[in-house]
């Protein structure tokens, strides 16, 4: 026989506890849209910066595409014409060297630091220098090559731009290669030890295959980083007026040319300025939308 449930002394009722729990939902639903406010509040902040930055990118930078612009150098000033084709080449270049360097010491570091290093005193040293790194000011790094290559060489060049681009892609290849590498599971690590493979080949046949969209992820998402890099350029390529692909001296680049001709009181130059600028966002947002297929497709 059932008995009707009886009041404990000193425990609230049914209705008191009933009433604290709708009272605390109230307020923790209170709590939630306010938050959810502040949330899009910022969100449509950034976006309205952002979709503005564009928008005056794309209205400026469109009027300025031309044939000329990728097939003749930068013009003297306050002169018609002309375009930026030196400046497009010499990014090209640095980018490419700066990439040929960077690569494979950010690629064979980030393997060290998940398959050799782990927790051992050099690569948490390492790790250490590479956050340093991550977070330095681009002009920092600059200043650091100048002082390096520069002052030691005497003038400018281009070899010292790919150099300033590679340390800031370095340590973005790293994170990204180690990151990669311990997402792999230990099962396949040592169904390979199991066979008897050595480790070198089981890295490279095992777990750099299988984290190869991720690593390639990575290099891209670095290259699209020093794309637009200026103020390392400023200290150590500079730039050149001229065609010219010699990587022993000044060599004309895109950011140092847009800064240079978007700072000038000549229109000309201003409508090549936002050109460039165009281009450079145009090759940022494809590396990125690549850089993302990529990952999600594998």
């Amino acid at each position: 026989m059932n008995r009707p449930a009886q009041h404990v002394p000193g425990s609230a009722s049914p209705e008191v506890f009933a009433a604290t729990r709708d009272r605390l939902q109230r307020h923790r639903r209170r709590i939630n849209a306010f938050a959810l406010a502040l949330s899009l509040a910022a969100m449509a902040f950034g976006l309205l910066w952002l979709v503005w930055i564009l928008y005056t990118t794309l209205s400026l930078g469109v009027g300025g595409l031309s044939v000329q612009l990728f097939t003749q150098s930068t013009p003297p000033p306050n002169t018609d014409g002309g375009g930026l084709a030196n400046a497009i080449v010499g990014s090209l270049v640095l980018v490419l060297v700066a990439t040929v360097i960077g690569t494979p010491i950010g690629v064979l570091a980030g393997v060290y630091l998940a398959e050799y290093g782990k927790k051992g005193w050099l690569a948490n040293t390492t790790r250490f220098i590479n956050d340093i790194l991550l977070s330095a000011p681009s002009i920092v790094i600059g200043l650091f090559v100048y002082a390096l290559v520069v002052a030691k060489l005497g003038h400018f060049s281009g070899w010292a731009g790919a150099l300033a681009l590679a340390l800031l892609q370095v340590p973005i290849v790293i994170r990204t290669t180690e990151n990669m590498l311990l997402l792999v599971p230990n099962a396949l690590r040592e169904a390979a030890f199991a066979l008897g493979v050595p480790k070198w080949r089981m890295i490279l046949s095992v777990t750099l295959k299988a984290s190869l969209a991720g690593v390639v992820t990575g290099v891209l998402l670095a290259v699209a980083r020093i794309a637009g890099e200026t103020a390392p350029l400023l200290f150590t390529a500079l730039s050149n007026q001229f065609f010219s692909t010699d990587m022993g001296q000044p060599i004309a680049n895109l950011p140092v040319t847009i800064y240079k001709f978007a700072m000038s009181p000549f229109p000309q130059w201003q409508s090549l300025a936002w050109a460039g600028v165009f281009l450079i966002t145009l090759g940022v947002l494809g590396l990125n939308i690549l850089a993302r297929a990529m990952f999600h497709k594998k």
